[in-house]
């Protein structure tokens, strides 16, 4: 299976490497790179722009994209999973110290494109079995390690959401309507 992405091929997949795990990280390869460009597509003088004084700015958006990432990556490849071994509120400073060390465009966008590596080569380690796991969420029910990536991917795409419309609210066209409207 070959996936074509913006610039070039986006994910190989042969029939012998086809796994849910690798289904998994195609398909959050898919979400980050769009994340990438909705990013790439917001000048750099505009990433402390928010919509209203309550919400994250294009920066912090970006953050804690990288956060929840970093927080699942870290504690969802241990074998003693722990999704509350620290408080929400610890999270940044525990798993993610680099994502909020990043504050310029093209830093965030290096730390995207890098830590979606590291996930990979992380939960490959792993192996598909051991996402089968069962784990404990936060509000006691119980999941599988796939589910909460499942989740992760949601949540990421989620945000991707916001940025098309923080760059609508600028008066940009998202790069993901440009990309549709050329026909690419």
């Amino acid at each position: 299976m070959v996936g074509q992405g913006k610039g070039g091929v986006l994910y190989t997949m042969s029939r012998m490497e086809f796994s849910f795990l690798e289904e998994t990280l195609v398909a959050w390869r898919h979400v980050r790179a769009g994340v990438v460009d909705e990013l790439k597509n917001i000048p750099p003088d505009k990433l402390d722009f928010r919509p209203t004084p309550e919400v994250r700015s294009v920066r912090e958006l970006v953050q804690h994209i990288l956060e929840v990432a970093m927080f699942h990556t870290a504690e969802l490849s241990r074998p003693d999973t722990n999704l509350k071994r620290y408080p929400m509120s610890e999270w940044g400073r525990r798993y993610a110290a680099t994502a909020y060390d990043a504050t310029k465009k093209q830093d965030l966008v290096k730390l995207l494109r890098s830590q979606i590596k590291d996930a990979e080569s992380a939960f490959r380690r792993m192996g598909d079995l051991a996402l089968w796991q069962l784990i404990e969420q936060f509000d006691g029910s119980l999941v599988t390690k796939f589910q909460r990536v499942h989740d992760g991917i949601g949540q990421e795409m989620y945000h991707r959401g916001q940025l098309t419309t923080y760059a609508r609210l600028m008066g940009r066209e998202p790069a993901l309507t440009k990309l549709i409207r050329r026909g690419d």
